[in-house]
């Protein structure tokens, strides 16, 4: 089953632009697929929320993070690609072991960033980075199916909007194997094409799209984009809608509750008859 998957999660990659959304439970997973999507992505921000915590706060371990995963293995029959957020560690060698408990956790892929969850130096050296994902893809071809490796280079979300850095990180990554490419938070057009053109053939990931505004995914496809994910945006979506309603119900206001999704139009992407055991 999961080389089956694995197969298909690859080939999505080698044409065309898909859009990739990130789920945190059994539940968002299913809503995924009933709506049709190709694949799913687990969300570190929306994992940390479930779990009530922060995210980008090294406050979810690797095995919380891995049993997510599997749960969402377990809800549907689509690839799932884990945001394996730093790799659970600052050595090669943890990286490389997150790696491969993904692979044993049947998942098709992950991503691994640049980070380090320390907010003082928030972004790996050069070298770092590049020797934390050689590991990462040494232990995705040991996988005995095909493992797509997303190698992230995050300076654009901590503060440090330097393309030129940004681009030689990808192309190293792209160099020392990584499957596909992602630098999260690019801000405009310019931007994502540059990065398109710096790892061709390699496909390229970008969150939603420009930080200077949404375009439609043909347009990112237009511009070499393969993979569009929308990171946390889906959980902050519920949780925004719950703590809306919750407003609403403290201050005795019915209306917002009143006008929330029915039942009915939830429980079809449900299974039926599943209990605990």
């Amino acid at each position: 089953m999961t080389g089956e998957r694995a197969e298909r999660f690859r080939a999505l990659h080698a044409a065309g632009c898909f859009a990739l959304p990130n789920a945190w439970d059994a539940g968002s997973a299913r809503i995924m697929a009933g709506l049709g999507f190709p694949a799913v992505a687990t969300t570190s921000a929306g994992l940390a929320f479930m779990l009530g915590r922060r995210d980008g706060e090294a406050a979810v371990s690797r095995a919380e993070a891995l049993e997510n995963a599997r749960v969402l293995v377990g809800a549907v029959e689509l690839p799932v690609s884990a945001d394996l957020e730093d790799g659970f560690g600052p050595l090669p060698e943890d990286v490389a072991a997150t790696v491969t408990a993904a692979v044993g956790a049947g998942l098709c892929g992950c991503t691994i960033e640049d980070t380090t969850a320390d907010p003082a130096a928030p972004v790996h050296g050069f070298d770092a980075a590049v020797a934390r994902v050689a590991a990462a893809v040494r232990a995705a071809r040991a996988a005995p199916h095909p493992f797509v490796l997303t190698a992230r280079a995050e300076n654009f979300l901590h503060g440090r909007p330097d393309l030129d850095d940004t681009l030689r990180r990808l192309v190293a990554f792209a160099e020392a194997g990584a499957d596909c490419l992602y630098a999260p938070g690019l801000p405009d057009e310019a931007a994502i094409r540059a990065v398109v053109r710096a790892v061709a053939p390699r496909p390229v990931n970008v969150l939603i799209g420009p930080r200077e505004g949404a375009v439609p995914l043909a347009r990112l496809a237009e511009w070499g984009v393969r993979r569009v994910s929308v990171g946390g945006a889906f959980a902050r979506a519920a949780y925004g809608a719950a703590l809306e309603a919750g407003r609403a119900l403290a201050s005795g206001e019915m209306e917002v509750i009143a006008a929330l999704p029915p039942y009915g139009q939830i429980a079809p992407h449900m299974r039926s008859g599943e209990t605990q055991t």
